[in-house]
């Protein structure tokens, strides 16, 4: 790495972390990120950037031109939070409480997603200072709703794209990042090809026949019948899926049903995700989950039908691009702290952008060296080591200039 790009990032650390924490502090919603929205463009504007706002809602983007010709890169950051209240005594905890699907919440960046904003504000106030060492131009996109926007609502990846995102000036390829609370900081996992899965979101309603609960055998159960196909969707996993090819995931995560403890209710409704990394056990998968719903139901004197929805493709790392790059982090983090990785079954919508440009996307530690537990992502608990963040700045500086200088 060139002396005084390092030394600038060695300098900005501390601001990165102060956003960081601000960040975190300051949590908003998914289409709802107004005031980080807000915070990001100031940033931008004055670091002399051209920039763009109310792309996909709330999304920012910010365009650094070299001086001297060359491709475009964009890096991407992911910008909400999560409906999640929570539970520890940091300093900079998050305190706000908003409303999502008509519950009172808590709001937390349970994700890490404050950590991304972060790093990618410092890379672009050190690359603007580097003008004369960008061979190209550089996107800065700051992207809402990567957990996904609110029913009945567009949002993320796929509403940026439809909105011109990848466009003027026309995107070569795309770089992100996300941080882990598992991987020990100075540490970053990959995996060329596919890396993150495939994810669908279902809701399931079953009708039955509502009764009184000390006669069942005058109605249909509808709350029964749900237990029946929730057991029947495992089966799938477990009997029918080829997991010896590619993992796959189907959980039920919210089951809502009645309203007296007397009463068998009419109806039920289960929502729940998908998680493949092949597209035939995807095709399979769904398809099974149709016909088992709808038999189990019939089995039992009811009916239940599936809506489908799709939230995100595989996270595609491109080979040739992956390839290229790789001495690149080993350069920055140290050969034996760049690690391989076996495929997740978490999504991620920066697959979107790899579906109409090359794109790499890694994994940055965030877990406190020496630490042998720690506290899983979307849980009340998270929690993230900001000295994590300065090798994410290095890495994503670095693979903007490589990768332009290189073409």
């Amino acid at each position: 790495m060139n002396k005084d790009v390092l030394t600038d990032i060695e300098n900005i650390e501390e601001q990165v972390i102060e956003w960081r924490r601000y960040f975190h502090q300051n949590p908003e919603l998914s289409n709802r990120e107004f005031k980080t929205a807000e915070k990001i463009e100031q940033h931008l504007r004055s670091l002399g950037l051209e920039v763009q706002t109310g792309i996909a809602k709330t999304g920012v983007v910010g365009i650094l031109k070299g001086n001297q010709p060359g491709k475009v890169v964009a890096l991407r950051a992911d910008i909400d939070a999560l409906p999640v209240t929570e539970r520890n005594d940091l300093p900079f905890k998050s305190e706000v409480k908003s409303s999502f699907l008509e519950t009172e919440t808590g709001v937390m960046h349970a994700c890490g997603h404050d950590t991304h904003i972060a790093i990618l504000m410092g890379v672009a106030e050190v690359l603007s200072s580097h003008k004369d060492k960008i061979k190209g131009t550089i996107k800065f996109i700051f992207q809402p709703a990567e957990e996904g926007p609110p029913p009945g609502e567009e949002g993320g990846a796929k509403l940026m794209i439809k909105e011109g995102v990848l466009k003027n000036p026309d995107v070569d390829v795309i770089f992100g990042l996300h941080i882990n609370s598992g991987t020990p900081v100075g540490t970053i996992k990959y995996k060329s090809g596919g890396t993150m899965a495939a994810v669908e979101r279902f809701v399931v309603t079953v009708k039955g026949k509502q009764t009184h609960g000390s006669a069942p055998w005058s109605g249909v159960d509808p709350i029964l019948i749900s237990a029946k196909i929730i057991d029947g969707f495992q089966t799938i996993i477990s009997r029918e899926a080829p997991l010896v090819e590619e993992a796959a995931v189907i959980t039920v995560g919210k089951i809502s049903s009645g309203v007296r403890f007397n009463i068998i209710p009419e109806s039920a409704e289960m929502i729940g995700t998908v998680r493949t990394l092949d597209p035939k056990m995807r095709e399979l998968i769904m398809r099974r989950m149709n016909e088992m719903a709808r038999d189990i139901a019939k089995a039992y004197g009811g009916e239940a039908s599936i809506e489908w929805q799709n939230n995100t493709v595989v996270t595609y790392n491109d080979p040739e691009l992956t390839s290229q790059m790789l001495p690149t982090l080993q350069e920055i983090a140290g050969t034996e702290n760049v690690i391989t990785m076996n495929a997740t079954t978490g999504g991620e919508d920066f697959s979107y952008f790899q579906e109409i440009v090359p794109g790499f996307y890694f994994f940055l530690g965030g877990m406190t060296p020496g630490n042998t537990s720690y506290y899983p992502h979307h849980t009340p608990d998270f929690l993230i080591d900001d000295s994590g963040l300065l090798l994410g700045v290095k890495a994503m500086t670095q693979l903007s200039l490589d990768y332009l200088n290189a073409n």
